[in-house]
């Protein structure tokens, strides 16, 4: 039966519903929780400091019913361990959580013949390396992403770093069957086997690890793919077209001369061709977390976030986050149209007002009348305050950081999130650099970061969007909401107090089975887009200790958990890989 339409508010526990006529009310709620420090009360500690590698597999605790279609393994990535007891100097404190100590997390999900679920978990630290490194130096010798500088580390040892590219802590998000490289050609098929697995930063270079033990094994990098491809930073999001696996992303050189070139590696013949070079003077280097996918196009967005020095300031300062210049209105968004079907290269531009995104979320194209529309959703900030909110200090709220970022600096007004959708007509002359519409913005907390769809949606236009809310009650992102795009009604999924959710991996429910009673309504296979579930990882912060949390993808209702002794590491991104 069908759960009814529940509009509690919204700080609420539970299952509930929210419309589109609260969505200033609850913006200004999640505001008056921020001023009022009700984050004092969800400490976040348990999921950042004193984590432990779990080689594993140990089985968890199942209740309620996991459907058994999802066998198969999550894998989960993100920063583990953020404090390191070093041999001359104390504890060195890791300070941002981008470059938290990567950790590999896999949750093996197996169904028996009788449909019983087992979930085994196992993790790996990917970053054994440069801990060692940190114990012996008593810090960190290599560039990062927002690192602050020790005062109490010589001028002479600050100079060698700036010649030290970024260490190997590649934990942001995991790509499987990758072409081109060992073992990869010709999977396309969502179901295929592993051959490969990689952990993604936004750096050109990717580490593999084993997809059985998570064990890291080779480094490689772009330039792997096609030599050509010799720039130093890279998307930690490719994009993968959802017909024949082949994966996209950008690679751009920093100095004199900045380019970016974006690429393409085929899934059938493990062959990397570049698409479109760009090296243009009002197109700067940038730090750029994601890209767009279309049927027919791939889509650069340069947002405000443009590195100083051409890019050399990344070496300099030692770290990204010190290096981007500060934000200006000036600096409108600039979007790069390439062709990735007829070899015609850039086929156009166009702005939209100054901003920055972490995470796209889809795009789609329509065509009428001969003329063709590509359309572009992501989660938008007004600018790039966002990234001094997931310093540790302000996660864990130690040194009044929390209450001197979202209170005394307000920003909670420039790190709201809103969903917006960007819609460009592509214009006859290539020559013209258009503006972009916006034809509509979702404002926070009807919806968050972290977002995915149905990936069966990719490229298409879809209805439905899951991401992490913050409503205010956490120093974090503190509950699960699903956004529909077309009523703008919102569903939230939010646990007991104190716990936090990690990101949604959407899992389609197969199509054309008789599936009922296998743990969500109805029972005809999957029809309707967000006929699936939802698997999350949830801190009991309190408890210190996690849980696996599958949700119905239609209710937002939970179905079943997988229960950890232990807690890990809140993360990133993650994949679900189906068993075959």
């Amino acid at each position: 039966m069908a759960a009814t339409t529940d509009t509690r508010p919204l700080n609420a526990s539970g299952t509930y519903t929210r419309t589109s006529a609260h969505e200033l009310e609850d913006r200004q709620l999640s505001i008056d929780n921020i001023m009022s420090k009700a984050w004092k009360s969800w400490p976040n500690e348990a999921g950042f400091v004193g984590l432990n590698e779990v080689r594993g597999p140990v089985a968890l605790k199942v209740s309620g019913t996991i459907p058994p279609w999802t066998a198969g393994t999550l894998y989960r990535t993100g920063p583990g361990e953020s404090q390191i007891e070093t041999e001359t100097r104390g504890t060195h404190y890791v300070s941002h959580w981008f470059d938290g100590i990567a950790q590999t997390h896999k949750f093996s999900i197996t169904a028996s013949p009788s449909g019983d679920v087992s979930v085994d978990y196992s993790s790996c630290l990917q970053g054994r390396n440069l801990i060692e490194d940190i114990k012996k130096r008593g810090w960190r010798a290599c560039s990062t992403f927002a690192q602050k500088a020790d005062p109490c580390i010589g001028i002479y040892a600050k100079m060698q770093a700036v010649y030290k590219p970024m260490g190997s802590n590649h934990n942001v998000v995991v790509e499987r069957n990758l072409p081109g490289l060992s073992g990869s050609a010709s999977q396309t098929d969502p179901g295929a086997k592993t051959e490969n697995l990689f952990v993604f930063t936004d750096q050109s270079s990717m580490r593999q690890i084993d997809p059985i033990t998570l064990d890291p094994l080779e480094l490689r990098t772009h330039a792997d793919l096609n030599p050509g491809l010799n720039g130093q930073l890279g998307c930690a999001h490719s994009q993968r077209d959802p017909e024949n696996g082949d994966l996209f992303n950008y690679n751009l050189l920093l100095g004199p001369r900045v380019t970016y070139r974006i690429f393409r590696a085929s899934a059938q013949t493990g062959k990397t061709d570049i698409l479109a070079t760009v090296s243009l003077p009002d197109i700067k280097p940038a730090y750029m977390h994601s890209m767009f996918l279309t049927k027919n196009f791939v889509v650069l967005c340069v947002p405000c976030t443009h590195i100083g020095w051409n890019g050399v300031k990344i070496p300099w300062e030692r770290n990204v986050a010190d290096a981007i210049l500060p934000f200006s209105e000036s600096r409108k968004s600039q979007w790069l149209v390439v062709d990735r079907r007829c070899g015609r290269g850039l086929v156009a531009r166009f702005t939209t007002p100054a901003g920055f995104f972490f995470h796209s979320i889809n795009a789609f194209e329509e065509e009428i009348g001969g003329k063709r529309t590509l359309y572009f959703d992501a989660v938008w900030y007004a600018n790039h305050d966002i990234i001094s909110a997931f310093y540790y200090d302000v996660i864990m709220d130690r040194h009044d950081a929390t209450n001197k970022h979202w209170v005394a600096q307000e920003a909670y007004k420039s790190c709201q999130q809103h969903l917006r959708r960007y819609a460009y007509t592509l214009p006859e002359d290539r020559s013209v650099v258009g503006e972009g519409e916006l034809l509509f913005d979702i404002p926070g907390p009807h919806v968050g970061e972290l977002p995915t769809i149905n990936q069966l949606m990719s490229t298409r236009k879809q209805r439905y969007v899951y991401s992490n809310a913050v409503r205010g009650l956490s120093t974090f992102m503190d509950c699960l909401v699903k956004t529909d795009l077309v009523t703008r009604e919102v569903k939230y999924w939010a646990g007991p107090e104190t716990h936090t959710p990690g990101e949604a991996i959407f899992v389609p429910r197969p199509r054309g089975e008789n599936l009922q009673g296998q743990g969500c309504k109805e029972g005809a296979g999957s029809v309707d887009e967000d006929d699936g579930v939802l698997l999350s990882v949830v801190l009991d912060a309190r408890g210190k200790r996690s849980y696996l949390l599958v949700l119905d993808a239609k209710t937002m209702e939970e179905v079943g958990r997988a229960e950890c002794e232990f807690p890990v590491g809140i993360g990133f991104h993650g994949l679900h890989a189906v068993a075959v």
